[in-house]
């Protein structure tokens, strides 16, 4: 592992990802039934959750990965006041954010700052909570809002793309910080902003540093040279609670970021736990 680890930081991760992007939108059907069925293979995909099930019909591996599901297949939690999961997969870390910093893993932080790229878009999440969620190659690959909110903004952070996998995160220090990211703001409610407004990361990795929402479409690649940040103020951007936010072209992390005093978590969100889109994380104070 230390080998792999030490691997990535020599690696060329824009350009290899690159490659990956254009070889998993490749139509040739050997090359993509190839890598389709390679993975539901390898990765045990449940293919009768699919809107398709028929791994031959889709027309890239790429549709394949950010396939849609039947309706039903995912429901959100009943209760009015809960937070959902934006994300199938695996939680990574969750709890409180203490004066500023996120557990990364062992050893390991970075400050909310650092992974919203700007000191007073953090402030509201200085003492908050964060729930970190890991999407692996098995998993739906489609991302949903947590909470009712309008978009206030957009921010596209440029950097490295080291893997997200498990033994990665718990290698490289400030890795979800340092890793190319998407970060969107939503404003709550309109008769109280304050309230169910969050912060989500959509953060890229190596080999699937694909990332885009339903209101702007791609936003990775390109891949950015500086912090460009898109306001959506005025435009009514506005999701009902668990609707599509956006999707991984291949797959990597999302960081849901609640501010001080706004939730409280779900007792049982542990390390490598499984979660599903729509489950409560907790609930709105």
């Amino acid at each position: 592992m230390r080998f792999a680890v030490g691997l990535q930081y020599l690696l060329p991760h824009h350009a290899l990802s690159r490659v990956v992007y254009s070889a998993t939108r490749w139509t040739w059907r050997p090359w993509k039934d190839f890598l389709i069925r390679k993975i539901i293979r390898n990765y045990n995909v449940d293919m009768s959750e699919a809107l398709q099930p028929e791994p031959a019909a889709y027309p890239s591996f790429n549709a394949f990965f950010t396939r849609a599901l039947n309706a039903g297949a995912r429901t959100a939690a009943p209760e009015a006041d809960a937070i959902l999961c934006p994300a199938d997969g695996r939680i990574s870390q969750a709890g409180a954010i203490r004066d500023g910093r996120i557990f990364q893993a062992k050893g390991f932080d970075f400050s909310a700052a650092e992974l919203l790229g700007d000191d007073a878009a953090a402030a509201p999440y200085m003492n908050g909570h964060f729930v970190t969620v890991y999407l692996s190659p098995r998993d739906y690959h489609r991302v949903h809002a947590p909470l009712a909110g309008t978009l206030r903004e957009t921010v596209h952070i440029p950097g490295r793309i080291f893997s997200v996998a498990p033994f990665t995160v718990a290698a490289v220090p400030r890795l979800f910080a340092r890793n190319e990211r998407v970060i969107c703001h939503f404003d709550g409610d309109r008769a109280d902003p304050g309230r169910g407004s969050y912060a989500l990361a959509m953060v890229g990795a190596m080999l699937v540093s694909g990332v885009q929402t339903v209101w702007g479409g791609v936003e990775i690649p390109p891949y950015a040279g500086a912090i460009t940040r898109k306001d959506y103020r005025g435009r009514n951007i506005r999701l009902d609670r668990f609707a599509e936010l956006g999707r991984f072209n291949m797959g990597s992390t999302v960081i849901l970021l609640l501010p001080a005093g706004a939730a409280e978590l779900a007792s049982g969100l542990q390390a490598d736990a499984p979660v599903r889109v729509g489950q409560s994380l907790g609930r709105l104070i």
